[in-house]
């Protein structure tokens, strides 16, 4: 593969792009916060940077928040330096792994490209590492153990080696908007989306589009059919001029949670976080047919009717195959793709369903969060978002971020190339502020808001949390373990200022491969400090800064 030349940075990418080549010569390990709306040149940003570091003699690491990205990451870098990129992720073989582990070593390669365990490469003389959609929660490691945030790892990394560290997104998490906004880390903006334009003489430049997509709320509270007429007529619109579309529903927390017709969700009113609906299958005590906070364990029973309207209740319950099905119905003759979890198990799965949306093989995208993530595809025009209110509702204290995290990131699939874009979200809560402040591509606004509703009822990054699980086949043993471990979480952490434990409260899945599970929350300025000082038994887990509590 012949190297492709690189594009020239211009306007507000000439600066950026000045900046974290600065702090590569540096060496001192700077850490750099890259915020720019979705299709904005970060990817030139990153190419720019690296390019500088490899005339240094340096090499880098990029990480991707999920293998699927993986292979349009590796295309656009391996046309900047061919023959020169390593791959890195869970998703090879033994063989894969070990093969590539010892070329990395060798320094056969100029960069390493790779989800989150691509952060362990072991790439020499490292001089830049970049965390592409620094927001995404899957950069932390759940299960199994260890459970590592590979964004802290990467700072940890950068550190220790010199190598600068950039966290590129459209919509940053609010610890990382935090340490920006007290100065403890650089913040680089780049609020403009891009077009490349070739020149007379053949060479690329970036122009900067004004217009991000257009972004219209529908107001479904009452409404009946799953797809509103707006959404509909605009589907019908886009497949009439041969565009494609792409419509969005967050499954998670299907079921989990109570709604009426005008949006209302029952709320903790200690916690500020919707309750969660646990079903009388769960067959946890206390547990059984109420409404739990995951946060500090207060339950109550299902009520019938809403407190604030009066309306009936009802269990959240659409989908993306109840979407499918309906676009199906609206759309006979339109080629109509899912990708979520159960039609992509597997990377040639993912990779099918790209090449589909690449080749115009298809008209119409029903997915979930993953079609969020840094996909390029310029056919997309429309994005419908089926209900924003699946996330917000979800009961994690971090669910407002997330969900505008999502809606800003779909709503950027839209109108990427020359044509322009449009953005529908349906929705029960049109006046919430996480939905207004996607409407108006007001990040900074949302943080600010959120991050004084933090404070206020002590969550991160005004404290830490660590999250301990404990999971057994005796339902009743499994309570009794719970309150004897809060006890003695509480007996230890007596005196010690700013330190709660909260609980215990049955996770979201209560019971799973037949072990009933309890969760504590420990909320400290050292949570880890609290835990050495009482010894776990066998059964525990514990997940210390976690990025989800469901």
């Amino acid at each position: 593969m012949a190297a492709r030349p690189p594009v020239e940075l211009l306007h507000e990418l000439r600066a950026v792009g000045a900046a974290v080549r600065a702090a590569v010569d540096r060496r001192d390990g700077s850490t750099l916060l890259l915020n720019g709306v979705t299709g904005s040149g970060k990817t030139e940003v990153y190419l720019d940077a690296l390019a500088h570091a490899v005339s240094l003699g340096r090499r880098g690491i990029v990480l991707v928040p999920e293998i699927a990205l993986t292979p349009q990451t590796v295309r656009r870098f391996a046309e900047r330096f061919p023959g020169r990129v390593g791959v890195l992720h869970s998703g090879l073989s033994l063989g894969e792994a070990y093969d590539q582990w010892t070329q990395i070593a060798d320094g056969a390669f100029d960069v390493v490209i790779g989800s989150r365990s691509a952060i362990f490469a072991p790439q020499p003389d490292l001089g830049l590492i970049v965390v592409d959609e620094a927001h995404e929660w899957t950069y932390k490691q759940h299960d199994p153990a260890p459970r590592y945030d590979a964004r802290a790892v990467a700072e940890r990394l950068g550190g220790l080696t010199g190598a600068a560290v950039v966290f590129g997104t459209a919509t940053p998490d609010a610890e990382r908007w935090y340490a920006a906004a007290e100065g403890r880390i650089e913040r680089l903006d780049l609020p403009r989306r891009l077009r490349s334009v070739r020149q007379p003489g053949g060479e690329v430049q970036l122009w900067p589009d004004e217009q991000l997509p257009e972004v219209e709320i529908v107001d479904v509270r009452g409404a009946r059919e799953l797809l509103s007429g707006t959404l509909v007529e605009a589907i019908g619109h886009a497949l009439d001029r041969d565009e494609q579309a792409l419509l969005f529903l967050n499954r998670r927390g299907l079921a989990g949670f109570l709604l009426c017709a005008r949006g209302h969700s029952p709320a903790c009113p200690g916690c500020d976080v919707s309750l969660a609906l646990h079903h009388p299958r769960d067959a946890e005590a206390g547990a059984a047919g109420r409404l739990v906070c995951h946060q500090c364990s207060r339950s109550r029973p299902t009520p019938t009717r809403c407190e604030e309207c009066g309306g009936p209740l009802r269990p959240a319950q659409a989908g993306t195959q109840a979407v499918e099905r309906e676009v199906r119905r609206l759309f006979p003759t339109a080629r109509i793709v899912r990708w979520d979890r159960d039609t992509a198990r597997r990377q040639s799965d993912h990779d099918a369903i790209l090449g589909q949306l690449q080749r115009h093989e298809a008209d119409v995208l029903v997915g979930t969060q993953m079609i969020a993530k840094g996909l390029d595809l310029p056919l997309v025009t429309l994005v419908g978002v089926v209900l924003a209110d699946y996330g917000l509702r979800s009961g994690d204290f971090r669910a407002r971020e997330r969900t505008f995290q999502l809606l800003t990131q779909v709503a950027g699939r839209a109108g990427r190339a020359d044509l322009h874009g449009r953005v529908i979200v349906q929705t029960l809560a049109p006046d919430d502020r996480v939905v207004e402040a996607v409407a108006d591509y007001d990040a900074d606004g949302f943080f600010e808001e959120e991050l004084r509703w933090r404070a206020e009822f002590g969550y991160p990054p005004f404290t830490r949390l660590a999250r301990l699980v404990f999971a057994h086949t005796n339902a009743a043993f499994a309570v009794e373990e719970a309150h004897r471990m809060r006890d003695e979480l509480r007996r230890a952490a007596a005196g010690l200022p700013g330190v709660d434990v909260l609980g215990p409260a049955p996770p979201q899945v209560a019971r799973r491969r037949g072990r009933h599970r309890w969760a504590l929350l420990v909320r400290a300025p050292d949570p880890a400090g609290v835990l050495r000082e009482v010894e776990l038994p066998l059964g525990w887990t514990v997940d210390v800064d976690p990025v989800l509590l469901d």
